[in-house]
């Protein structure tokens, strides 16, 4: 009767329109309450949610994405990606793709690689031509590098739903691969139906503009490099990293670019407060409740229910992926890593798979729900800029789709693609 509370109560929350993250601590609170717990305990789980000295690094690396994105850093790298491959047929596509691999493994996140690079490409592309659904698509899809290819915020979150299991700095390395490999299934998408739809090639521009597109692009993509490289030096904490990381970015937009201003300075620290203040207390509320779903045995059970109902390991994955998906549908991201993780993770763990792997899958499985309806955020964001109602880009976005779930099982089967990096490290 407590798990039925706690879940009926935070899906009315949910619907009534209540944010995730108070739904998840009304919830929680309403599962003490029910039984007999004390409530000063509920609030206890909540304040130790975010009592953790590695959650310092969100702050730093939110900050360091906002301060690239007002900075021009996406410019640069958008003129770097459309010299190395604008010149293939459909290239703006490709170009897209290579460009939110390079910004969103700085940014590390979704929703500024959209804001970013899509107010860029988006309407070149529809000047050159494309098809508004098929720019539309192309941005959002490829926005999703950013969760999986560090420095990723999300991965501290999902670290700290592993209860220190995994090591941030494995996490990181573990995520180039699949990330890599994400994007080439997104390339390749974007090129075929480039081709279907009879798109041109642009003219390369020589090898000259090739060399000062990256030159310029240098100082950016820096920024990575220092982050996550000193992280696996150990000449950085992941706290300090993000810290130096936002320094780094800070002075590249300031004396290098110098296209930082005083208000697009203020912009990025108030939006920086916003997003920081938004992740805290969602990990906050979703400490409570994972505590709850702990108490009422849910990861064993789930342990006992899916092995009960086949013990062939393929079809346990495939289950897992497909109650991931549908649930990265319709929930907030983080608040899905931090109630998940221990639910699955002992179920993934059960049958063999590494927790770097799983974080992976887990990863890639909920950064394509951003992007599906009907609470895709990226989706919505993606639409927001392109000028294009959802109904129509959701018509032919399903090769992209196609493109991250080939990605996605090739994650899940295939160890080595998440492992083989943080193997060298050990």
């Amino acid at each position: 009767m407590g798990l039925s509370l706690l879940l009926a109560s935070f899906a009315l929350c949910v619907v009534i329109g209540m944010p995730v993250a108070f739904a998840l601590g009304v919830a929680s609170l309403a599962a003490f309450w029910y039984e007999g717990l004390p409530l000063l305990v509920g609030f206890q789980r909540i304040i130790s949610g975010i009592n953790v000295f590695s959650l310092m690094a969100i702050p730093f690396f939110i900050f360091a994405g906002e301060l690239m994105f007002h900075g021009g850093i996406a410019m640069r790298l958008v003129r770097f990606a459309q010299a190395a491959v604008g010149a293939v047929r459909g290239g703006l596509g490709i170009v897209n793709v290579f460009s939110s691999m390079l910004f969103g493994g700085i940014s590390g996140s979704a929703i500024a690689d959209i804001s970013a690079l899509g107010s860029i490409l988006v309407p070149v592309m529809k000047d050159k031509g494309y098809d508004a659904d098929y720019a539309v698509n192309v941005t959002v899809t490829s926005s999703i590098a950013g969760i999986i290819i560090p420095p990723s915020h999300n991965m501290i979150i999902f670290a700290l739903a592993t209860g220190g299991a995994v090591s941030i700095s494995k996490l990181f390395l573990a995520g180039v691969v699949p990330g890599i490999l994400m994007c080439i299934c997104l390339a390749v998408a974007a090129y075929l139906v480039a081709v279907k739809r009879g798109y041109g090639a642009e003219k390369f521009p020589g090898w000259m503009a090739l060399a000062l597109g990256f030159a310029g692009a240098i100082p950016g993509l820096l920024t990575a490099i220092i982050i996550v490289g000193g992280v696996l030096s150990g000449v950085f904490t992941v706290t300090e990293s993000g810290a130096f990381g936002a320094l780094y970015a800070f002075v590249v937009t300031l004396l290098v670019y110098r296209t930082i201003t005083w208000e697009k300075f203020k912009t990025a620290v108030v939006q920086s407060v916003r997003t920081t203040s938004m992740v805290m207390i969602l990990i906050a509320c979703a400490a409570a409740f994972a505590y709850m779903l702990t108490f009422y045995r849910v990861p064993s059970k789930t342990v006992e229910l899916l092995t009960g109902l086949s013990d062939n390991p393929i079809l346990i994955l495939l289950m897992i992926n497909a109650v991931l998906l549908l649930l990265g549908m319709i929930m907030d991201m983080a608040a899905l890593i931090l109630i998940c993780t221990p639910i699955f993770l002992p179920v993934a763990g059960a049958l063999g798979m590494d927790p770097l792997q799983f974080g992976m899958m887990l990863l890639v499985n909920l950064g394509l729900g951003l992007c599906t309806p009907p609470v895709g955020s990226c989706l919505f964001v993606g639409c927001a800029v392109g000028k294009l109602p959802m109904e129509k880009a959701v018509r032919t976005i399903w090769p992209f789709y196609l493109a991250i779930l080939v990605a996605l099982m090739l994650i899940t089967f295939m160890p080595a693609l998440s492992l083989t990096l943080p193997g060298l490290i050990e």
